[in-house]
């Protein structure tokens, strides 16, 4: 997992969200408001529900963000993390503690490591077509 994780704001702009992310070479980035999680941007929510639509670089985050967050404890056992991820075709996944606030992002690749037969296996579910991107 990834202990030191930039935070957008949803009074952010798009542009300033995927400056950060070409910043830390990243195509995530949780979106926090005081210190609560209330969503998550992507380089492909900033390209389909920004740009795609003709919405300006000065959109806010909050408008281009996808509000529904798909998190895991910090304690959760990584199989089912894993499968949680494969089941919920993401990437990606913030973790939090058990007061909710945010501590982390655990890739696939973070968690390659434990299980590769898993990681095949959830690597197989992500990239079904569908998913929370959907169009």
């Amino acid at each position: 997992m990834t202990r030191d994780v930039q935070v957008a704001s949803p009074d952010d702009t798009i542009q300033h969200a995927a400056q950060i992310m070409e910043r830390i070479d990243a195509g995530v980035l949780p979106v926090g408001q005081g210190d609560r999680l209330v969503g998550m941007i992507t380089d492909r929510d900033i390209a389909i529900r920004a740009v795609a639509k003709g919405r300006e670089c000065d959109t806010p985050v909050g408008d281009a963000m996808s509000s529904q967050v798909l998190y895991c404890y910090a304690d959760d056992d990584a199989e089912d993390v894993l499968e949680n991820m494969g089941d919920q075709q993401l990437r990606r996944m913030p973790v939090v503690d058990r007061d909710k606030r945010l501590v982390g992002i655990v890739s696939i690749g973070d968690l390659a490591k434990k299980d590769e037969r898993d990681t095949g296996e959830a690597l197989s579910q992500i990239a079904q077509p569908g998913g929370l991107h959907a169009t």
